[in-house]
C-alpha cells in the first residue's frame, strides 16, 4: 500500500522512525541509480563514523552525570558511621559501582558514484539525518568536515534534505521558504549550485546526479525512491495516520493534512 501523501510523507520523519526510512532511502536510492548508471559506474553505501553527542532523536539531552552509589559493608547491618579520635582506624575501602561516561560511535551512511575503470569517487549523496541538522554536534561538523573535503576535491556533491526539523545544512536566506529541499553542486560550475525548494504538499522532484565530463546526468526520481521504499519497508502497517505526526506541522499544513488523509480513507 502507497503512502497517502502526494510527495513528502511527513510521518516518516517520526525519530524512532526516520533510522529505519534512511536506510530505506539510502538502499532504495542505490538501487535505483546502479540500475541507471551502469556499466561504466557503480554505487555504493559508505560510512562515515565519528564520537556521538549525547542525542536522542534528534534533540541534544542534558550532560549525563555519573552516579555514584554506596554498597553495604557485609556483617555491619548498615550502622552509620561514628567518627573517633584521631587513631581510628577505617575499615579498608570497599568498591562501589557507578556510571562510567563512554563515548559511543555514530555512523551515518551515505552514497558514492565510483568510476568503473578508475575506481575514483565522482560524486557523493548525502541523505541527511536528524544529527547532521542540529547545529553544534559532533554530526553536524562531521558532516561539514566530509562536505569541505568534497568541495575542494573534483567530485559532484548532493545534498537530500528530507526532514522539516532541525537547521538547514544551507543558511536560511540562500533558499526561499520550504519543508524539504535537494542541492546539488556540479565541479564545473562552483560556487553556483542548484537548488530544489520543496513543499509538504509537492511531489518530490527528479534531480540530476552528475557524472564525469561528457556523460548526460543520471535522473534520481526521489518520489520513486520513496514510493518503493515505503512499499518495501511496509510503513502503512507502522504508522497510525489517525494521530498527529511528530514533529507536528505548521497549522496550515495540518489542517489540510487532515482533510487529505481523511479524503484518502486513513483518518
Amino acid at each position: 500500500m502507497p503512502s497517502p501523501f502526494p510527495g513528502m510523507d511527513p510521518y516518516l520523519e517520526k525519530p524512532s522512525l526516520w533510522p529505519d526510512v534512511h536506510h530505506e532511502l539510502i538502499s532504495g536510492a542505490r538501487a535505483y541509480l546502479g540500475g541507471l548508471v551502469r556499466p561504466k559506474y557503480f554505487v555504493r553505501v559508505e560510512e562515515r563514523v565519528y564520537l556521538a553527542d549525547d542525542e536522542k532523536g534528534g534533540q541534544k539531552s542534558h550532560p549525563r552525570v555519573p552516579d555514584l552509589r554506596i554498597g553495604e559493608h557485609p556483617g555491619h547491618g548498615g550502622a552509620p558511621f561514628t567518627p573517633g579520635s584521631g587513631t581510628t582506624v577505617l575499615e579498608a575501602a570497599e568498591p562501589v559501582a557507578v556510571l562510567f561516561p563512554v563515548e559511543e560511535e555514530a555512523r551515518e551512511t551515505f552514497l558514492q558514484v565510483f568510476d568503473a575503470d578508475s575506481r575514483q569517487i565522482v560524486t557523493v549523496i548525502e541523505i541527511l539525518s536528524p544529527t547532521i541538522k542540529l547545529a553544534g554536534s559532533r554530526g553536524r561538523a562531521s558532516f561539514e568536515q566530509k562536505r569541505l573535503e568534497v568541495l575542494n576535491s573534483s567530485r559532484h556533491w548532493v545534498e537530500i534534505d528530507l526532514l522539516r526539523a532541525g537547521t538547514p545544512s544551507l543558511p536560511r536566506e540562500l533558499s526561499p521558504p520550504c519543508d524539504y529541499a535537494a542541492h546539488v553542486l556540479r565541479v564545473e560550475r562552483r560556487p553556483e549550485s542548484h537548488l530544489w525548494p520543496i513543499l509538504l504538499r509537492q511531489k518530490l522532484p527528479v534531480i540530476p546526479i552528475p557524472l564525469k565530463a561528457g556523460d548526460p546526468d543520471a535522473l534520481l526520481n526521489l518520489q520513486a525512491v520513496l514510493n518503493d521504499s515505503y512499499d518495501r519497508a511496509n510503513y502503512d502497517l507502522v504508522i497510525d495516520y489517525r494521530a498527529d505526526p511528530v514533529p507536528p506541522l505548521a497549522e496550515v499544513d495540518a489542517a489540510w493534512a487532515d482533510q487529505w488523509l481523511k479524503a484518502k480513507g486513513v483518518r
